[in-house]
C-alpha cells in the first residue's frame, strides 16, 4: 500500500540502503534516526541528515516493519511463470516522484530472459526515465536489479538506461493515465 508521511524512524540493526538519487550503497548504523517519507513496492524511502536512502523490503525489519517475502516460483514452473515473476518485480519499482510503478508509466522497453549454462538466467532490461535529465536514474536501476534480483534461478540482472524513442506520456498505461489525471 502506497505511504506517504514523514514517519520517524530509529534503526533497530545495522542496514545497507542505497543513496537516493546515486544509487551507492553503504550502511546506516543501529540507532541512526530519521523519517520515513515514502512507502512503495516494499521498499523504503528514508530521510537521514538531509539525505535520502533507498531501504529494500527484505531489510525492513531494521526499521521496525515486517521484512518482504521473497518471491516464490512453484518446482515445476514455466519459462512463462518465470517471465511474469520478473514482469510482477518490475511493478513492484517505483519512480521516487511519480507514485506510479514503471511498468505503467511505461519505462520498460525490453526484458530478455536467457538461461545459462548452468541453468540459471540472466536478464537484461532496457527502460528509460520520464525525462533525459531526470536524477533519478541509477537509483531506479538499483531498485529494479534488486528486485528482479530476488526472483528464484536469476543470477545476474542488468538494467541499461535508454533515450531511444524519448518517453512520453502516450506510453503510459490507461490505468496510470487515469491515476495522473492525463486520461
Amino acid at each position: 500500500m502506497p505511504m506517504q508521511s514523514n514517519e520517524p524512524v530509529t534503526f533497530l540493526r545495522d542496514c545497507e540502503a542505497a543513496l537516493i538519487p546515486a544509487g551507492d550503497t553503504g550502511t546506516i548504523p543501529k540507532g541512526a534516526e530519521g523519517m520515513i517519507t515514502q512507502a512503495l513496492g516494499g521498499s523504503y524511502t528514508v530521510y537521514i541528515q538531509g539525505n535520502l536512502f533507498r531501504i529494500d523490503g527484505k531489510d525492513a525489519d531494521a526499521i521496525g516493519k515486517e521484512p518482504e517475502p521473497t518471491p516464490e516460483l512453484p518446482d515445476d514452473a514455466s519459462e512463462e511463470d518465470v517471465e511474469q515473476l520478473v514482469w510482477d518485480q518490475m511493478r513492484r519499482c517505483y519512480d521516487p516522484e511519480i507514485p506510479i510503478n514503471i511498468v505503467e508509466l511505461g519505462l520498460v522497453y525490453r526484458c530478455d530472459i536467457g538461461k545459462r549454462d548452468d541453468g540459471s538466467r540472466k536478464v537484461s532490461i532496457d527502460m528509460t526515465l520520464t525525462a533525459p535529465g531526470c536524477g533519478m536514474g541509477d537509483i531506479l536501476a538499483y531498485d529494479v536489479r534488486e528486485k528482479v534480483k530476488q526472483v528464484p534461478t536469476v543470477e545476474e540482472v542488468e538494467v541499461e538506461i535508454v533515450f531511444d524513442p524519448p518517453w512520453s506520456f502516450e506510453m503510459m498505461s490507461d490505468a496510470a493515465k487515469l491515476q495522473t489525471g492525463m486520461m
